[in-house]
């Protein structure tokens, strides 16, 4: 994908995959704000993308981190401020490369927030996934997961404000911990937190590399 242009900011169908992503979450009832999360010096360009896009729910554009962990920190710290320290706010994180998320998987994980403490799309496994282990001449297979009960998570995850605060404060006391997802986090630092999955959907694929673009731009082609 070219190391000069950042995935978020390669065209697909005329338009930035990070505009498709944003506008996706303008459109969004449900969503009062956005805070936009960036890799140092691409601050000013995201805010002339909102601009020229007219996307008036991007409230801030903030540094994030070296990892996904710090820029979800930076997030909360950022939503924290924002809302004078409301615990019971609702916040979705989404990955910014997830460009074709549909109105109906935002909406779901902010209504599952209704009830319940931490929330995330996530889809069935079409793939048998199995357990290995190291074994004479490589890696060999230990045994088969049960399908049914296996999911692939996707974005939006969405906390309680407080909730995810905690979990972060406690991740970052634990330096050997690295989170893959923001759903990990809870896991380990709240296990007692249920996070409730709603359906995802498939076309909520990331963007990470030329094949996705492809798949991505064949799919804005569908009716």
């Amino acid at each position: 994908m070219g190391a000069a242009v950042p995935k978020q900011f390669i065209e697909v169908a005329g338009k930035p995959v990070l505009r498709w992503t944003l506008e996706a979450f303008e459109a969004e009832a449900s969503v009062d704000e956005v805070v936009v999360v960036v890799g140092e010096g691409q601050e000013g360009r995201v805010r002339e993308l909102a601009a020229e896009a007219g996307l008036g729910k991007v409230a801030a554009v903030v540094r994030g981190g070296a990892t996904r962990s710090d820029s979800s920190t930076a997030a909360v710290g950022w939503a924290w401020g924002r809302t004078g320290g409301d615990r019971d706010c609702k916040l979705l994180i989404h990955d910014g490369a997830r460009m074709l998320v549909p109105a109906k998987v935002i909406a779901a994980v902010a209504a599952a927030l209704e009830g319940h403490g931490a929330a995330a799309a996530a889809v069935p496994s079409a793939d048998t996934v199995v357990a290995v282990r190291d074994g004479d001449g490589g890696t060999v297979l230990e045994r088969a997961l049960e399908r049914d009960r296996l999911r692939r998570v996707q974005t939006p995850q969405g906390f309680r404000l407080g909730l995810i605060r905690d979990a972060y404060a406690a991740a970052a006391a634990d330096p050997g911990f690295t989170a893959t997802d923001d759903c990990s986090v809870v896991l380990r630092y709240l296990p007692d937190v249920p996070v409730l999955l709603v359906p995802g959907d498939e076309r909520n694929l990331k963007v990470t590399g030329p094949a996705d673009l492809a798949v991505a731009a064949a799919l804005l082609d569908l009716p």
